[in-house]
Order: C-alpha cells, then structure tokens, then sequence
C-alpha cells in the first residue's frame, strides 16, 4: 500500500458510478423506440464505470502484493501530438452542425488517431488516413443512429434523412 494514488482513483471511479447510478434512479423508465427508455445508458454506462472501478482495486491490490512501483517516469509532453488532438476538437466543434455528427466525429477521430501516432512514434505514415477514417465512420455512425433512432434525440445531420 505505498502508493495510494492507485487506491485513490479506483475509489473515485467507483464512487462517481455510484453518483451516476443515484442519478439513473431519477430517470423515468418508461420505454421508448425499440423499447430501450432514456435511463438505459446512464445505467450502461454507470455499470461500465463501477467494473472500471473494480479492475483498478484489483491491479492496485496486485501491485501493493508485489510491491511493484513506477518503473519509469513519464517522457515529455509530445507537443505535436497536442497539437493534432487539440485541433481535432475544435475542427469537431466547429463543422458538426455543417458536416453532420458523423462526419465532425470522424474528423476528431482521425486527429486524435493521427496525435497519439505522433506521440507514439515521431511521426504518422500518410497511408494510415484512410484506415484512420474508415475507423471513425464506424465508430461514429452507430453511436449517431443509436442516439437518433433508438433514443430519439437530435444530432446534426449531414442530409435531411436522418441516416447521415
């Protein structure tokens, strides 16, 4: 137990599940489209966080065990893949309501991808753009169809049908 922080955070973790999972309570139940009503993903996710919780308790007890610590200290702030991520987020929040959510989020999407590249290595071979964009148009278009068909809220769209 010589390092708390590890402890500290897998405690706040569960702690903030627990928060969400007070919050879900209020959330009326009744079911929507689909049958999925609007306290579904604060549920979701409030599991999701509270099993994060729990694998944290779990790998700080392991490192307490062997007594493991920090084998090395973290590198330095790469400024690049900053740059790239910070630009993606202000690319998003500027051409989501003229490209639409899945567009906006794909844009992110390869921004972040193409920073922790940076991060990563040094540099992003060219080539990995068009993986990096099929990538974000998969993630992106369920999490748009899920919010607006199942759930019934509005995102921005790129055309009036509502599947793009």
């Amino acid at each position: 137990m010589k390092d708390r922080r590890q402890w500290g955070v897998g405690v706040g973790v569960l702690v903030l599940a627990a928060v969400l999972a007070l919050g879900a309570l209020d959330i009326p139940s009744a079911a929507g489209y689909a049958g999925v009503g609007p306290n579904f993903l604060p549920w979701v996710v409030a599991g999701g966080l509270a099993v994060c919780g729990l694998l944290l308790l779990r790998e700080a007890f392991a490192a307490a065990r062997a007594g493991a610590q920090a084998s090395k200290p973290p590198g330095p702030v790469c400024w690049g893949g900053l740059a790239w991520v910070s630009a993606g987020l202000l690319l998003n929040a500027l051409l989501v309501t003229r490209l639409g959510f899945v567009l906006g989020s794909t844009v992110l999407f390869v921004c972040a991808a193409r920073g922790f590249r940076v991060a990563q290595r040094g540099g992003a071979p060219a080539r990995t753009l068009a993986l990096d964009t099929f990538v974000g148009v998969l993630l992106s278009a369920p999490a748009y169809w899920i919010f607006t068909k199942a759930l019934g809220l509005t995102l921005p769209g790129l055309t009036a049908t509502g599947w793009i």
